[in-house]
């Protein structure tokens, strides 16, 4: 009798803590290229959401209290920091989430634009590695049972963006020096340029909220004539009838979209963040007279 019972309350404990067992971390991100390398981190062990979805900027992002219930009910909140977001403090205020709040920029060497951080870090692979390993230690420090996972994957997603990172060098390689300048709507490049050799020149500065003065596309398109840039660019976030201007104006041929702050669906040629840079890479090599 004694066993039986023994054995009937074992079971009871196994069926009241298997499903807290099986309760995923609730992870929101803010935007797409953070919430797909989150994603890489997480397998399927994250409740994993996006605030800010594909082809979306974040830099205007007006969050719903669709947002606010999402932030309330996670556990952890990836940001990028470094001022990408300007709208968060106060959705995870007004939402009262208990969440950790987790920069995933935290260990970037911020590079100056105007005299404020420039955001875009991500277009730099080797951030990429840093923003891996920052999620890899937050899902570890929350969800400790699966923490070694988490640490596998961010191993085998560096290894990814270290041939990632490669490819890109080598196809910059390719291109003559004094053609390695492009032309693109805001100045979402910084850290590319930096990293890789190349001179991005932009009407709008590291956000798509200011609008460029007419003495300011002037500029550029006389440089565009004067230094012969044949790499001229739109963006998937940005309004593209600036660029096309300027494009006209110059007679000079748009090289295609670039994605900079966004993915693309799943349906077009950025949905990842590996998928982006590759896609980023080759347009630009192909349009400054390098190999793809």
């Amino acid at each position: 009798m004694i066993r039986v019972l023994c054995l009937c309350l074992a079971a009871l404990l196994f069926v009241s803590q298997a499903p807290a067992a099986e309760r995923k971390l609730k992870v929101v991100a803010t935007f797409s290229i953070v919430g797909d390398i989150a994603g890489r981190i997480a397998g399927d062990r994250v409740e994993l959401r996006t605030l800010v979805g594909p082809d979306s900027d974040a830099h205007a992002f007006e969050p719903t209290p669709a947002h606010a219930r999402l932030v309330a009910e996670a556990q952890v909140v990836l940001v990028n920091g470094l001022g990408f977001e300007p709208w968060i403090d106060a959705l995870v205020k007004s939402s009262g989430s208990k969440a950790t709040i987790i920069v995933v920029s935290n260990g970037v060497k911020p590079i100056k634009q105007g005299g404020a951080a420039d955001p875009h870090a991500w277009q730099d692979v080797r951030n990429a590695m840093l923003f891996a390993d920052n999620v890899a230690r937050a899902f570890a420090a929350a969800d400790a049972r699966n923490a070694e996972a988490y640490k596998a994957n961010a191993l085998a997603y560096r290894t990814e963006l270290g041939k990632l990172d490669s490819y890109i060098r080598a196809a910059v390689a390719s291109i003559p020096k004094q053609q390695r300048k492009v032309i693109t709507t805001h100045d979402a490049f910084g850290y590319f340029a930096a990293a890789y050799g190349v001179t991005f020149i932009a009407p709008l500065g590291t956000s798509t909220e200011r609008e460029a003065s007419a003495k300011e596309v002037a500029a550029i398109i006389a440089q565009i004539k004067r230094e012969k840039i044949r790499a001229v660019f739109v963006e998937n976030i940005s309004d593209p009838r600036l660029i096309q201007q300027v494009a006209r104006e110059t007679g000079t041929k748009l090289g295609g979209k670039l994605y900079s702050d966004a993915l693309s669906t799943k349906a077009g040629p950025a949905p990842t963040y590996i998928a982006l840079m590759r896609h980023n890479a080759k347009l630009l090599t192909e349009a400054m007279g390098g190999v793809s």
